[in-house]
């Protein structure tokens, strides 16, 4: 349920904007079968990431869901060098290092916890691959098409697909106290629309490597939420991992080959 109305409520707002651009509803009525069906694919991608990602967060904690599913920059690169026979940089990996370590010493405690905790930890693993396929198809269709000719069809594919899956698996979309319906069309403008959607943009200008570890700042920003809005005070390895996950994504942005002539072309206007 909360899947399907994030993804419902963030296509319903995307209408106006491409009503009102004159250039994505050409890119829209010009789309040809392929990308179509690629459009598909990455709105099927995105819908099972939130599937089994919001899933997860019924058997194990807010924070080791989130580093686990943060975990997707690896994904991506190994999909990189094994399919695309692509090549990362030292400093990539050292970055990469960084940041996964942190995001092990703020989940660590959670992941051996024991019960249940690890079928939740697998389902936000599940969701890292899945959102991995999602940054690589789309990095391929944003080096011709426009943010928000990309975004709409495929937020609109994701909540065909959850919309389906909701009524496969007898789960209603109604009968829930209003609190709920305002929590999932905030998730939907602050979470999707403008999160996601700054994920797309950058899709443009940087490889899927370099945008997936800037996710890797989740596990900070969770911690960050869960203090104030649950008064959870997070622990030393909390504030200590979020360093390394800070510093990690710090070098990557400002020091690997990989980012530093895209951001040279996004200074340039180019």
């Amino acid at each position: 349920m909360v899947a399907a109305l994030r993804m419902i409520f963030s296509s319903l707002i995307l209408v106006p904007f491409v009503l009102g651009s004159p250039r994505a509803s050409r890119e829209l009525a010009g789309l040809s079968r392929r990308d179509l069906a690629l459009l598909a694919v990455s709105g099927s991608f995105l819908a099972l990431h939130f599937i089994l990602w919001i899933s997860s967060l019924s058997f194990t904690g807010v924070t080791s869901s989130v580093v686990f599913v943060t975990t997707s920059p690896l994904w991506v690169a190994l999909f990189t060098i094994v399919f695309l026979k692509g090549t990362i940089s030292r400093i990539f990996w050292f970055g990469l290092g960084l940041a996964i370590l942190g995001g092990g010493i703020i989940g660590g405690a959670d992941a051996l916890a024991g019960g249940g905790r690890w079928e939740g930890d697998l389902l936000a693993l599940g969701g890292a691959v899945a959102i991995a396929g999602y940054f690589l198809v789309g990095s391929r269709l944003r080096k011709r098409i426009s943010i928000i000719g990309y975004v709409f069809p495929v937020y609109s594919f994701a909540a065909v697909v959850l919309f389906v899956a909701a009524i496969a698996s007898k789960t209603s979309l109604a009968g829930y106290r209003w609190e709920s319906y305002l929590y999932c069309a905030c998730m939907a403008l602050v979470c999707q629309i403008l999160g996601h959607t700054l994920f797309n943009w950058a899709l443009r200008h940087l490889a899927a490597t370099v945008v997936t570890i800037a996710v890797l700042g989740e596990p900070v920003g969770a911690s960050l939420l869960a203090l104030a809005i649950l008064r959870e005070v997070p622990a030393f390895t909390d504030m200590l991992g979020g360093v390394l996950i800070l510093a990690g994504i710090f070098l990557v942005l400002y020091f690997s080959p990989e980012s530093s002539g895209a951001r040279e072309r996004i200074v340039s206007g180019r």
